[in-house]
């Protein structure tokens, strides 16, 4: 019993030993096998230099300049109290707008704007910058 294992084991080694033979053989390659082909080139962008943001670029800055640096360009924009010269997210713009105005808004627009209230607080706290 014992010659018949030490045979089956001898085979097996030899079995291993050409197959790793065979895993370490290298392949001749002479380069990718089909090429990159362009069909056309791709016509250049026309941009339009003069649109409203790039046209309306610096039109406050000499206001300083002609106006005895009196009037603030902020001063001169014309939106919502609390719209104005304001910088956040979507959830601070209607915490604040609730705030200044949510005494006097209709009873539907108000309810709309809390619902929307509600939903940003939940998303911003199950996802955000802070996690």
């Amino acid at each position: 019993m014992s010659f018949l294992g030490n045979v089956l084991r001898s085979g097996a080694s030899l079995g291993r030993a050409a197959g790793t033979l065979l895993r370490t053989a290298r392949t001749f390659s002479t380069g990718p096998c089909c090429l990159i082909r362009m069909h056309a080139i791709p016509k250049p962008e026309t941009v339009d230099r003069w649109t409203e943001k790039r046209s309306m670029y610096g039109v406050y800055d000499n206001i300083g300049i002609l106006g005895d640096f009196k009037a603030h360009p902020k001063d001169l924009i014309i939106a919502p109290c609390w719209l104005k010269a304001y910088k956040g997210n979507e959830l601070q713009r209607l915490i604040r707008k609730k705030k200044m105005v949510g005494d006097r808004m209709m009873a539907e627009d108000k309810h709309n704007l809390e619902k929307r209230i509600r939903f940003l607080y939940r998303r911003f706290n199950r996802t955000g910058k802070h996690r």
